[in-house]
């Protein structure tokens, strides 16, 4: 578990629970973008009493003081990404996998879009959409 993680939780006066940790470690573990159903069947057999709801609230509260990425890409329901700092995602659109976009940076968008508006900037979110490899071979 990194340092910034319990730092976090003690700033932000929040409970270290195992159920917390479990599911930050398991997001941390993993390049996959889970769902929390996903997370909860993978913590299932080491957590047999955390309840799906558990799962939910304990992202909710990752999500809230950013040590973890909400992902909407669209299908109905939300995707986590144990990796923070933005960056691009994206999502096949057969078999609705999500990856991390790496290599491509999004940072010159904001003061692009600032030199066309009135608002203030704060962040974006970018998804491609396509077919994976695995899907566009068996095309």
């Amino acid at each position: 578990m990194d340092i910034n993680f319990t730092q976090v939780f003690k700033e932000k006066k929040l409970k270290l629970t195992p159920q917390r940790i479990a599911v930050y470690n398991y997001l941390k573990s993993t390049k996959e973008h889970p769902s929390a159903e996903t997370i909860h069947k993978a913590l299932k057999e080491a957590y047999p009493t955390m309840s799906l709801a558990t799962v939910y609230k304990t992202l909710k509260v990752l999500v809230d003081v950013n040590l973890i990425q909400e992902i909407n890409v669209g299908e109905g329901n939300f995707r986590y990404d144990g990796f923070a700092d933005p960056h691009p995602h994206i999502h096949c659109i057969k078999c609705s996998r999500v990856d991390d976009l790496e290599g491509v940076n999004f940072d010159f968008l904001n003061s692009s879009v600032k030199d066309n508006t009135d608002y203030e900037i704060i962040s974006n979110k970018v998804y491609f959409y396509g077919l994976c490899p695995m899907c566009k071979k068996s095309k």
